[in-house]
């Protein structure tokens, strides 16, 4: 507990009195006063550290009403703050005076000129800028400016990371732990500083630091300025702390992934490797481990969705997102894995299982077994009486969506191998129209089944011309369904990438479908799709490769 008699009035006034005299030392009998006492000073500001610590602002400045002009004028003494512990011990006192929640103006005041104080003490250019009595006694330890302003911020950092690290492990002695509100304060003096290298290692402490408090301890003003500093690359932090800042702080987490969506569609992409280096950058799809983030990012992918109407582009996105989230789960060292329930805990496990299980992990004989198996599950799920609004249905649709590798491949396979055709096209057709309002699936599938079949008879000719693929060009061209028209081009470029005869027309034929219907940019998904599944399996030949590339080339975007 403290004790009013720690610090005697008599003593407090004493040392008040001496840092009137002394002011900013600009007299050479000043500077000798102030080194002659600097030890007894250090003494005196430590216990008053140890008597207001546990106080609260309000009844610290109560007991000692002139505290403020104390610090104040301690922290204007270049000799008071170079020496020993003496501007870290000045930093807890004005630390105990910070109100964490201010109550009326002459408190916000007090916070400010407090915040203002911190930052003068830790600018290096305005110590560089300051009067020449500052330089002399810099130079006098044997330092430059800079050395001295780098030492003098080591050594405060330093000291704070040990103490702060010290108290988490030591969570328990609660007579000698740091109050949650001192910890706050401490936060809310490192948001003008957040990019000074120096202070990196306390941000990452505070971010990684707990305490015993049920609440949040750390300003939400210190969460939000790390992370808009570290969405600009301003500053640099380990995966750990950044992950412990969107675990602790919603807003930050939400931001940062509209902070990626709007990255992903304001810069030129020429690939979706770059798509990928961008995402993974972010640090989202390592931090989606974590359940709760997954789970947040999730639903923001879906209301971004749901404003967009689900472009081709933004589910591109999703599926990449989905991609590395999958290979960040699978690296995670196994006694800390997250179950799959943890991530998607109101859906069907066994569709989970099947869809989360990456292509490669499949032997390419068995895939059009496991994607039949995946359609079954789906029909089955989708035409249970229990699956009734549309919400359950897109909640359905959108786990579908995440995993379109396995769209992708099982429209290759309808083409390429020997599948039951209807479980396959019932599951595109589910994918490009999940709704059966007014049979509208029903007709998607009939739509699809003609086109299907019209080409399965052109697929083995090795001569082909935009004449014989006219019938499926004429139903791409002329449906009036958005949805029919986005499957029937899937199916019709699949052909011409993986038919012999294809190649010749293809690019006649999809900058043909492109001019006539609005498919340019859902084309160019796929094949940028197709591309990154080829260069990170090699499953296709050279041939198939090079007519992507030349694809996506015409195709650059005018989108």
């Amino acid at each position: 507990m403290a004790q009013d008699t720690a610090v005697p009035k008599l003593n407090f006034e004493y040392w008040l009195d001496k840092a009137i005299e002394w002011g900013q030392a600009t007299t050479l009998e000043s500077q000798r006063d102030v080194c002659l006492h600097l030890h007894q000073l250090q003494e005196f500001l430590h216990q008053l550290y140890e008597t207001i610590k546990h106080l609260g602002s309000t009844a610290a400045i109560q007991q000692f009403p002139l505290i403020g002009q104390l610090l104040g004028r301690l922290c204007w003494n270049p000799f008071v703050i170079g020496y020993d512990e003496s501007q870290k011990t000045l930093m807890w006192c004005l630390c105990c005076l910070y109100s964490s929640e201010p109550q009326n103006a002459v408190e916000l005041k007090a916070n400010s000129w407090i915040r203002s104080l911190l930052c003068h003490l830790l600018s290096s250019s305005k110590w560089e800028s300051n009067e020449a009595e500052t330089s002399t006694f810099i130079s006098a330890l044997g330092y430059t400016s800079a050395d001295y302003y780098c030492h003098l911020v080591k050594n405060m950092v330093d000291s704070l990371v040990r103490e702060l690290r010290e108290n988490q492990f030591n969570g328990l002695n609660f007579q000698e732990s740091i109050s949650a509100s001192r910890v706050n304060a401490v936060s809310i003096f490192c948001v003008p500083l957040l990019t000074l290298p120096d202070l990196t290692p306390l941000v990452e402490t505070l971010l990684l630091y707990h305490g015993g408090s049920s609440k949040e301890i750390l300003s939400s003003e210190f969460l939000e300025a790390v992370n808009e500093a570290f969405l600009k690359k301003k500053i640099s932090l380990p995966e750990s702390a950044v992950f412990s800042l969107w675990l602790r702080h919603l807003p930050s987490l939400e931001k940062a992934t509209l902070h990626l969506l709007d990255q992903l569609f304001s810069i030129q992409l020429n690939s979706l490797e770059e798509v990928a280096h961008v995402i993974k950058d972010s640090l989202l799809p390592q931090a989606a481990s974590h359940p709760a983030i997954f789970r947040i990012v999730n639903e923001i992918f879906k209301n971004a969705l749901m404003e967009t109407d689900g472009t081709s582009e933004l589910l591109t996105i999703i599926q990449v997102f989905t991609q590395l989230f999958l290979q960040a789960h699978q690296d995670e060292n196994r006694q800390q894995k997250f179950p799959l329930k943890a991530y998607f805990p109101y859906h069907h496990q066994p569709l989970v299982r099947g869809l989360v299980r990456r292509p490669f992990e499949v032997p390419t004989t068995y895939w059009s077994q496991h994607v039949k198996h995946i359609s079954d599950m789906l029909k089955a799920l989708v035409e249970d009486s229990n699956v009734s609004s549309l919400t359950d249905l897109f909640e359905i649709w959108f786990l579908v969506a995440c995993f379109g590798e396995w769209l992708d491949i099982a429209a290759e396979l309808l083409l390429k191998d020997a599948v039951e055709p209807d479980a396959v096209l019932w599951l595109l057709a589910f994918y490009y129209c999940p709704k059966n309002e007014n049979q509208q699936r029903t007709q998607t599938m009939a739509e699809a089944q003609a086109v299907y079949s019209h080409l399965m008879m052109l697929f083995s000719c090795a001569d082909l011309s935009l004449k014989d693929l006219g019938a499926a060009v004429h139903r791409v061209t002329r449906v009036e369904q958005c949805c029919n028209q986005h499957f029937t081009t899937h199916l019709l470029t699949n052909f011409l990438l993986f038919s012999p005869g294809g190649h010749k027309i293809a690019q006649e034929c999809i900058y043909h479908i492109t001019e006539i219907t609005d498919t340019r940019k859902e084309v160019y998904n796929l094949l940028t799709r197709t591309a990154y599944r080829f260069n990170h399996s090699g499953e296709e030949n050279q041939r198939t490769v090079k007519l992507l590339n030349e694809l996506l080339q015409k195709l650059t975007l005018k989108v």
